[in-house]
């Protein structure tokens, strides 16, 4: 598990990428912000997150709840979903919109693209 990389993963390489292409321009993981974001588009005011599917529980078969101590992975992605909603709310108090793109979304070129447009269209200051 040490492995896993916090930042600059493949399903998040592939939405900056997208991002990228529309012509969007971000920030990366801006750590005066709750929760670090992966992306940060201040000028339209919006934070997306790329969660992995079983580090966050996305529900989907990524995300299969490991069979060796159970309670232990419970918690601590229970603890980890927790944090997501709480690191949401306090972005929505600071004004700005919250995106979640999962580990399994990743690859879908339309979901992207359409992520993309709905970016695009938001209004800058």
């Amino acid at each position: 598990m040490a492995a896993i990389k916090p930042k600059d993963t493949k399903p998040e390489m592939l939405v900056r990428k997208a991002l990228h292409a529309a012509g969007l321009r971000y920030r990366l993981h801006q750590k005066d912000l709750p929760g670090k974001p992966d992306i940060v588009l201040r000028s339209r005011k919006v934070v997306v997150f790329v969660h992995g599917c079983f580090w966050h529980h996305h529900g989907c078969a990524n995300s299969v709840w490991p069979r060796v101590r159970r309670e232990f992975w419970r918690a601590k992605i229970g603890a980890n979903m927790t944090r997501d909603r709480e690191t949401a709310r306090r972005l929505r108090n600071l004004g700005l919109r919250v995106f979640v793109v999962w580990e399994c979304q990743a690859t879908n070129v339309l979901l992207l693209a359409s992520l993309s447009a709905k970016l695009r269209s938001l209004r800058s200051h």
